[in-house]
Parts: structure tokens; C-alpha cells; sequence
């Protein structure tokens, strides 16, 4: 099938705007995507069928519901490299003029610009330069065909058997231990838009979109997947931040030299770093010493202020960020979340619907001591909720840095102060992507007083 519009590697970082959109797919709306190995006589190479509705009988600048059914066959194909297949439709769409692909597995956003639409670009189109990537890329598919969905009870079905085999490949990968093998694997998929982005992929701790374990990079590693690869752990440097010499040498060499040190279970000092792809982010939260946790399914705010989608453009650079890190949500389920610092000790703030999600790993005595946006969507209010259930905040003792800023002549001649306590340990705060312009700054330091 030819294509009214350019497919390549060119055309990746293309951004669409809302405004630049013809329609959204999935998104706000249901977006669910799944590949699946299946036996031949199941696949009819080529195939793209399309049950709902296309561009041309769509509205301008709605949204619609989306689901993607892939399904491949060959012979040294096997079932643990379905997630890692999987997540490259991802950056396979969007090798396609004029297409945007967000996430993956069910939070999966599809933005189609209007100029793409003028062209002719059908969802079938979509379809049929999926297989041919895949195809092109691994030459161990023999045969692979596509199903498309846009009618909301089909796309509804789709997301009900996604997300038995997403549980069931979780599981899986679950029973294994990071004592058990000798051998990580290594991720730079997405150094497309995190050029530094080294993503370490241990049977403890899924990759950062969720997608991938280390079953399923096993296996893609056995079929030739470049971007994937072997990271012998080598020494233990310390095992319970989950620091070991394989790993720093791995993602020394690929992020060349821009990460040298990298705890895989800690947020401070030399976190993991992560792409724009996360599944939810852990964040620190100095004034109550404890830890936010904030998935992409959450469209509020945190008590700082900022959304996941906020967050994720700050941390999402593939640089290491103290006090911030991405994570796949099965990570949250991890016997060795973040053990390094205290693990769900330290947890104080997530949204309610993760939290309902995760009653049966948090521990018992914890969960009600945690607030949600319900309780706390503030600072203010975070501090009170945990005074009242009786959480250790930091002691009275604060440091405080004392920002005066002078405006300009042209702003209204009045000084601005601001006042950020932190608790009394060593801070290093960092200010990202962030545009700050003072005529005069003034940083003080109050002087303990004599008793």
C-alpha cells in the first residue's frame, strides 16, 4: 500500500500541537495497544482491518477512542519478546509525517495533524507502515498483520484482554529476583528524545515506560534487537541502593560519559534518569522528608503545584534530577522499591485511584497514614493530614533561603519574598528549564541563636 505522506527516521520529533491536530486518538479518550506472538495460520501477512470509523468520517478536533491489535508469527519468535515488540510501535508510528505516538500499553495518545489528513492518510496507512517497519527491522517475523480499532465497545474489549496479558506478563517477571541472575539488560531506545537516556532493566525493576522486563529483554536480546543489551553486574558496590560496577561501566559507555554512577533502588544522589515515557514519577518533598508518587493517569496536581505531565517535561531529559525519578508502575509493586531510602516508609502523597490500585502491596499500617488529592492538595494541607496521623516531620529546625528579588523599573515597585524552608541537610536544589531574571538576589542564611 503507498503512503500520501513520508514514513522515516526524520520525522520522530515531530511535535503536534492540539491546535495542529485534525483528531486525537485515545488520550482523554480510551488508547490501548497490544502485540501479540501467535501461531502462523492465525496471521494473514499484510492484513489491516479496521473496525470503527476513519479520518474521513471523523470531526474535526474531537477525540476518539483507539486500539491497535498487532499480531506476528516466525518461527524463533517467542512469547517473552511480545512487551519489548510491542513497545517499539511507539517510535514506529512515529516515523510517520504528520502522525504523533505518546506512552504505551493502555495510556496510549495518537495526535494526527491536519495537514497529514488534506494528504490522504488513512488509519489503514497506519496499519500497513507498522508492518512494514516491524518487518524491516526483525527479520525473525515471517508474517505479521494488524486490527485496528476506533468503535468504543471494540476498543473496550481490546483494553479487557490487554490488560489480562499485561498481568499476566507482570507475574511473570515478578517471580524472578536480581539475586537469581548474573546478568542486566541495558535499554537505549528512547535516546531519540533523551539522547543521554540509559534505561537498566533488572528482574527488580521494570524499564521506565513499563513496558519491558527482563524476561522480554532476554528475549529480544536473543532475536538481535540493537537497542537492547547484555550489562553484566559485575561487583556489588552497594546493594541496597542497588549500585553495581557492570551497570555504572554500561551507562558510562552508553550515555558517553554523560551518567557514570547510577543507583537502581534511590532517588537522591545518582537516581536513575529517565525518558519522556515514564509511567509515573517518585518525587521529594523537603518540607514533610517524604516521597510523592504521581502516575500519567493523574490529571490534578501534586502538592507542589505541578501535574505528571509538568514533572515528566522537567525530569524526562535522561539527566539525573536528586530527588525525582521515573519508574514503570510495576516497579511500585518491586520488593526493592526504592529500599535504599526507606521504600514505602517514605511514602506520604498519591492519587487515590493509585493508590486503591496498590492496597495489596502497601503496607498495612501505612496506607491510611498516605493522602491523596482528597486529603492534601497542597503543602499546607499535606502537613496537617500527617501532623494529625501522627507521620515524623522534620523537627522545627529548618534552614531557609531567603530570595529577594528587586523588579524592574517597568514592573510595579514592589519586593518580592520569598521564603523556602528546607529541612537541616545538605540540599542541592535544582532549577530546570526554568527562566529566572532578578535585577538584585539576595541569599541570606540565619545565624542559630544563642540559648
Amino acid at each position: 500500500m503507498e503512503l500520501p505522506v513520508d514514513v522515516g527516521v526524520i520525522y520522530e520529533g515531530e511535535r503536534i500541537s492540539r491546535e495542529e491536530a485534525f483528531v486525537e486518538l485515545g488520550g482523554e479518550e480510551k488508547g490501548v495497544e497490544l502485540l501479540r506472538v501467535a501461531p502462523t495460520e492465525d496471521v494473514k501477512d499484510g492484513a489491516v482491518k479496521l473496525t470503527g470509523v476513519d479520518f474521513s468520517e471523523m470531526e474535526e478536533g474531537k477525540a476518539y477512542p483507539f486500539g491497535l491489535l498487532v499480531k506476528i508469527t516466525g518461527d524463533k519468535l517467542e512469547e517473552d519478546v511480545e512487551g519489548v515488540l510491542e513497545r517499539r510501535i511507539h517510535e514506529f508510528i512515529n516515523y510517520i509525517q504528520g502522525v504523533m505516538h505518546q506512552n504505551s500499553r493502555d495510556k496510549v495518545m495518537v495526535r494526527v495533524g491536519k495537514h497529514a489528513v488534506e494528504k490522504g492518510l488513512t488509519l489503514k496507512h497506519i496499519g500497513a507502515a507498522l508492518i512494514q517497519l516491524l518487518k524491516k527491522e526483525y527479520k525473525a517475523i515471517k508474517k505479521a498483520e494488524v486490527e485496528i480499532f476506533t468503535q468504543r465497545e471494540e476498543v473496550d474489549k481490546l483494553l479487557a484482554q490487554a490488560k489480562e496479558v499485561y498481568r499476566r506478563r507482570d507475574e511473570k517477571a515478578a517471580k524472578l529476583k536480581d539475586e537469581e541472575v548474573d546478568v542486566f539488560y541495558g535499554c537505549a531506545m528512547c535516546q531519540n528524545h533523551a539522547a543521554n537516556h540509559v534505561c537498566i532493566i533488572a528482574p527488580s525493576r521494570i524499564s521506565g515506560c513499563g513496558v519491558i522486563s527482563w524476561l522480554e529483554a532476554r528475549a529480544a536480546a536473543k532475536i538481535g534487537e540493537g537497542a537492547i543489551f547484555e550489562v553484566p553486574k559485575d561487583s556489588v558496590l552497594d546493594e541496597t541502593k542497588g549500585e553495581f560496577e557492570g551497570v555504572n561501566r554500561a551507562v558510562a559507555d552508553k550515555s558517553r560519559g554523560a551518567t557514570t554512577r547510577v543507583y537502581l533502588h534511590s532517588l537522591f544522589d545518582h537516581p536513575h534518569t529517565q525518558c519522556s515515557c515514564a509511567q509515573a514519577i517518585v518525587f521529594y518533598i523537603p518540607e514533610v522528608d517524604g516521597f510523592g508518587v504521581v502516575d500519567s493517569g493523574f490529571k490534578g496536581k501534586t502538592p507542589f503545584g505541578m501535574g505528571f505531565s509538568t514533572l515528566i517535561k522537567q525530569v524526562g531529559n535522561g539527566v539525573q534530577h536528586s530527588g525525582f525519578i521515573g519508574v514503570g508502575l510495576a516497579y511500585l509493586r518491586s520488593p526493592k522499591f526504592l529500599q535504599g531510602d526507606g521504600g514505602w516508609e517514605r511514602v506520604v502523597w498519591m492519587p487515590s485511584h493509585l493508590k486503591s490500585s496498590l492496597r495489596d502491596v502497601i503496607p498495612p499500617e501505612i496506607y491510611d497514614r498516605i493522602a491523596t488529592e482528597e486529603e492534601a492538595g497542597d503543602l499546607e494541607a499535606l502537613t496537617k493530614f500527617l501532623r494529625a496521623k501522627g507521620y515524623s516531620l522534620p523537627s522545627g529546625e529548618v534552614e531557609e533561603l531567603v530570595a529577594t528579588a528587586e523588579p524592574e523599573e517597568a514592573q510595579p515597585a514592589q519586593k518580592q519574598q520569598v521564603v523556602y524552608a528546607l529541612p537541616r541537610r545538605r540540599v542541592k536544589l535544582s532549577f530546570i528549564n526554568t527562566d529566572i531574571r532578578f535585577k538584585k538576589l539576595i541569599i541570606t542564611e540565619e545565624k542559630e541563636k544563642n540559648n
